[in-house]
């Protein structure tokens, strides 16, 4: 039997394209210990994660990571089994003992399939109910990121909260973007985040997710997946729908680096990599072993944009090699690879 909204668990959504910092965000929270009882799914796009690693000050075992991959593509059926066992799967003691879920969906994810599953899968909905959906939209990249991407559009028009970030690095008022937002998402709230210092209140206690008062299109996207599963051979229980061309020419690849890095070194392999693919980056992040340091180094990259590095207090586990992972329009492994070797970095 279905249980009430009152008896599901709630799941927020946490969506924004590539950059735009969610990771940051849930930082921030776990920081405030406003994580408590709260199981994190985090799906990142590619072979290699590294957001769970990123997201140290909070308990390892309130996180788990979604098999690699685009939660929207070829996992959703991974989503469907991962929360159907998650409250014996993960139980404490025999006991369930989260009381709450956040999703924080890849930043290429389109969102209508990831909460047309939520809402109409069964096994899902008669154990969870989706409470919100917060969209982070990067204020130095936003007007970018829609106009070039349909997935970022999407993100925003489903949203029903609104995370305006990095408005601390722009000069000028976001006015066409936030108009840009208004027109997608008419009723969403934004909230302005500086440094990932956003409100727990906006993820929880908020009830039940409304389709109703959204764009027209939301409806209509929601319902085209929902049909889109229904049509799959009588014989496909997955509960997913792969779509191909869905992030065609969008790949994403993790170098490697077993020895420490030279620092100088490193950082002009990334001046070369950024003067000649810097349209076509994405995203870059990477957890950097420094010569020298014994504290890892974090780095994060959003197109044309790169942040001051940041230092962990640990290293999150035992691996200390570097990890450099890139999303980039028509960019393979070999030719980042080469990018490195070229000044005498090797990496794998």
């Amino acid at each position: 039997m279905k249980k009430t909204s009152e008896t599901r668990i709630p799941i927020s959504v946490l969506t924004g394209f590539l950059g735009s910092g969610k990771t940051t965000v849930l930082r921030h929270l776990g920081q405030l210990g406003a994580l408590d009882r709260t199981l994190i799914l985090i799906n990142e796009f590619g072979e290699v994660g590294l957001d769970h690693e990123l997201l140290t000050p909070i308990d390892d075992d309130t996180m788990v990571a979604v098999n690699s991959g685009c939660i929207c593509c070829s996992i959703r059926a991974d989503l469907v089994q991962t929360l159907g066992d998650a409250p014996w799967r993960f139980a404490r003691n025999g006991q369930r003992w989260f009381d709450r879920v956040i999703i924080e969906t890849t930043g290429i994810a389109d969102p209508a399939p990831i909460l047309q599953t939520i809402i109409g899968e069964q096994v899902v909905s008669q154990s969870y109910v989706l409470s919100s959906v917060l969209t982070a939209v990067d204020a130095v990249n936003g007007l970018g990121s829609l106009d070039a991407h349909f997935e970022a559009v999407k993100q925003v028009a489903v949203a029903d909260r609104i995370l305006l970030t990095k408005t601390d690095l722009i000069d000028a008022s976001p006015d066409a973007l936030l108009a840009k937002l208004n027109t997608l998402a008419p009723s969403a709230p934004t909230s302005t985040i500086v440094g990932g210092e956003a409100s727990a209140d906006w993820f929880f206690n908020v009830g039940q997710y409304e389709v109703t008062g959204k764009g027209v299109d939301v409806p209509t996207w929601l319902e085209g997946e929902r049909l889109a599963v229904a049509e799959q051979a009588p014989h496909d229980h997955s509960g997913h729908v792969h779509d191909r061309n869905r992030h065609q020419r969008i790949e994403s690849s993790c170098l490697i680096f077993e020895e420490p890095v030279d620092p100088g070194l490193f950082e002009a392999c990334l001046e070369m990599l950024m003067q000649f693919r810097g349209a076509d980056l994405l995203r870059v992040k990477g957890i950097i072993n420094v010569s020298g340091m014994d504290r890892p180094m974090v780095i994060h990259g959003v197109q044309h944009v790169f942040h001051p590095p940041e230092v962990l207090e640990r290293w999150p586990s035992g691996d200390r090699r570097t990890k450099l992972v890139v999303i980039a329009r028509d960019l393979d492994h070999g030719e980042l690879k080469a990018t490195f070797s070229a000044l005498g970095l090797e990496a794998i």
